[in-house]
């Protein structure tokens, strides 16, 4: 492991290498965009792709439509496999249940749509390019 360490002598890491390791995003490019776009806070505040993280930073991760809120609990300048990346981190149960409510919650949304079973016809097609086109009919 590659971690630099601060004034007081405690291990600290990039953020935008601490997400790619905890595998948040794919790539570092990835996470350096959402940090400058503000999807990523620490301790509440916007942050740079340079903070250095420390063990027991709170962070903010806003994926999608997912939003994380997680305490550090490890650093690794590696990827490795889930299990490993997952324990670099503990979300925390407030955040937890609130994502898995807003999941239920587009199930429950999605839940009334079906698809069409075949391509529109030809009156069903004009019927759909009138709607476009309020005056045509």
């Amino acid at each position: 492991m590659n971690l630099g360490s601060d004034e007081q002598g405690m291990a600290t890491l990039r953020l935008d290498i601490w997400l790619w390791a905890a595998r948040f995003y794919k790539t570092r490019s990835l996470a350096k965009q959402a940090i400058v776009t503000g999807k990523v806070d620490v301790g509440g505040q916007r942050a740079k792709s340079s903070r250095a993280v420390r063990v027991g930073d709170v962070l903010a991760i806003t994926r999608g439509d997912d939003t994380y809120e997680i305490e550090v609990r490890g650093l690794s300048d590696q990827r490795g496999p889930a299990p490993v990346a997952q324990a670099l981190y503990v979300e925390s149960e407030a955040s937890r249940a609130r994502r898995e409510a807003a999941l239920a919650q587009r199930r429950a949304e999605r839940a009334g749509y079906q698809a069409p079973q075949s391509r529109p016809d030809k009156r069903a097609r004009r019927l759909i390019r009138a709607l476009g086109d309020i005056d045509a009919m």
